[in-house]
C-alpha cells in the first residue's frame, strides 16, 4: 500500500486504497482550467459546495501550485489535485505544493515512479491497451482513458473491461453531464467533467450557485442507480439550471 507523505501541507492526506475507495463512492473529478487565479477559485468551491469531492486544477492554470494550495488549506476535507502534468519537474513541483493526485495526458513510465515513490496517486492518460497495461504495470493508481470521444465513447470502456477489468479507468475528453453516467454502468471507477461543468456563460456572470447545483446533479445522478439528467439537455436547459 502506497502511503502520502505530504505532511507538510495542510488538510488531509490518505492512503492508496482509501483514495481509490472514496474515488468509486464519489465517482466524479471536477477539471479546472483558467487563465484567472480568482476565477478558478470561484469555480473549485462552487463544485465543492454541490457536493463534488475530487477536485483537478490543471498546470496551466494560473498560479496553479499557490492555488491548490490555498483550496487544501480552505476546503481540507476534499481531495484536490492537478493534471496536465507533462515533464518531471512540472510532477515535482505538484507534488511539492501538496497535490493529492496527478493526472497526465499521457504515460510516462518515469513520471508513474516519481509519483508512487512520493505515495501520490497518480492517474496517466493512455489511448491503446497496449499504454493502459504499460502505465498500470509501471504503478499507476488509475489509467486515464484519453481522449475517449474519439475512441469510440462508452463502448470502447466496455470492450475493455473484458481483458483489462481489473485495471479501474477513468474516461475524459468526452465525458459531458449527459453521458457520465453511462461510462460509469460501462465499467468506469469516475470520470473527470470540465467544460460540461462550467458553462461559459454562468462562469462569465459569476453565477456561482447555479454550477453548484449542476454539480449537485451531476452527484447525485453518478451515485444513484437511476439518471437524474434527462437522456439529452439542450443549451436552453442548461442556461436554466
Amino acid at each position: 500500500m502506497r502511503e502520502m507523505n505530504n505532511s507538510d501541507t495542510k488538510g488531509f492526506d490518505m492512503n492508496h486504497q482509501t483514495w481509490l475507495t472514496l474515488l468509486k463512492t464519489h465517482r466524479a473529478i471536477a477539471v479546472i482550467r483558467s487563465s484567472d487565479k480568482e476565477m478558478a477559485l470561484q469555480m473549485a468551491k462552487a463544485v465543492a459546495k454541490g457536493g463534488i469531492q475530487f477536485i483537478e486544477i490543471t498546470w496551466n492554470t494560473k498560479k496553479a501550485a499557490e492555488l491548490i494550495s490555498q483550496l487544501r488549506s480552505e476546503l481540507p476535507t476534499f481531495s484536490i489535485g492537478t493534471g496536465t502534468l507533462l515533464n518531471l519537474q512540472q510532477l515535482q513541483e505538484a507534488i511539492d505544493c501538496g497535490a493529492q493526485f496527478l493526472f497526465t495526458p499521457h504515460t510516462d513510465v518515469a513520471m508513474i515512479k516519481v509519483a508512487v515513490d512520493a505515495g501520490v496517486p497518480i492517474v496517466p492518460g493512455a489511448f491503446s491497451p497496449t499504454e493502459i497495461v504499460t502505465a498500470w504495470q509501471a504503478g499507476a493508481s488509475c489509467v486515464k482513458v484519453f481522449p475517449i470521444s474519439g475512441l469510440g465513447g462508452a463502448a470502447y470502456l466496455k470492450a475493455l473491461q473484458g481483458p483489462l477489468g481489473d485495471i479501474p479507468l477513468i474516461p475524459t475528453g468526452g465525458v459531458t453531464l449527459e453521458n457520465a453516467k453511462v461510462f460509469i454502468d460501462a465499467g468506469a471507477i469516475a470520470v473527470g467533467l470540465a467544460g460540461d461543468l462550467f458553462p461559459k456563460h454562468l462562469v462569465a456572470n459569476g453565477d456561482w450557485e447555479a454550477i453548484a447545483q449542476i454539480a449537485r446533479i451531476l452527484t447525485q445522478n453518478l451515485t444513484t442507480s437511476e439518471s437524474s439528467f434527462p437522456s439529452k439537455i439542450s443549451n436552453r436547459q442548461s442556461q436554466m439550471i
